[in-house]
């Protein structure tokens, strides 16, 4: 089992629990962060020692309060650490399910598993962290539904955007500035309109409208 862990929660409760849990297992040195910062230099400070964390478990989302923070999300963090240490095991602990989060992580090959936190998440988590050791990866079950659905996996950061945008009352004029202004391509008028018109066709939608309301249902937007 591992020697040394790092947990990333800026909530107690939560962190007690999953502290309890890795004191369960045994395991050597447990330290834990309330600030993505706190944990990224407690890190790093560890790799420069030569005695790094093995393993990152972490929240996505932490609550900003009055400290002035340079890394202000779980996906930042684990982002960051993985640049200074690429053989850092990360588990994510997080009430966080969105599809298009849960895929992005999954598929950044940046974490190696990821939990739900729910009336199941302790037991799930020490099954995470088994797994893990063992060089294998987890899902929540619950999670496993996202990558059998194809319509999730057509939509990429330009279609996020634009179907944000059009649900929150942008004018597809508005939608193409916004799009140049973040450098993201394509951003025309006419690739807006082409892919609005596929993704009616994929969601049988009738309207633009229609579509933006079944993606909202299924929580892609």
């Amino acid at each position: 089992m591992y020697n040394k862990v790092m947990v990333a929660e800026d909530i107690d409760s939560i962190n007690i629990g999953v502290i309890s849990l890795l004191q369960q297992l045994k395991i050597k040195e447990i330290n834990h962060a309330a600030y993505c910062d706190e944990a990224f230099l407690k890190a790093k400070r560890a790799l420069q020692d030569n005695e790094p964390y093995e393993l990152l478990i972490c929240d996505l989302s932490f609550k900003v309060d009055h400290r002035d923070e340079k890394i202000t999300s779980g996906q930042d963090l684990i982002a960051a650490l993985k640049k200074e240490q690429p053989d850092l095991k990360v588990i994510v602990y997080s009430i966080e399910d969105h599809p298009q989060t849960v895929q992005s992580l999954w598929e950044s090959v940046l974490i190696n598993g990821y939990v739900c936190k729910d009336r199941k998440g302790l037991l799930e988590l020490e099954d995470a962290i088994n797994e893990v050791f063992n060089n294998n990866s987890y899902l929540s079950p619950q999670l496993e539904p996202i990558f059998t659905k194809k319509n999730v996996l057509t939509l990429g950061d330009f279609e996020i955007r634009v179907l944000t945008d059009l649900a929150n009352g942008l004018t597809q004029d508005e939608i193409e500035q916004r799009l140049k202004s973040a450098r993201i391509i394509p951003s025309s008028r006419s690739s807006i309109e082409k892919r609005i018109k596929e993704l009616k066709e994929e969601f049988q939608a009738n309207t633009t409208i229609h579509l933006v309301t079944i993606l909202k249902d299924l929580r892609l937007i």
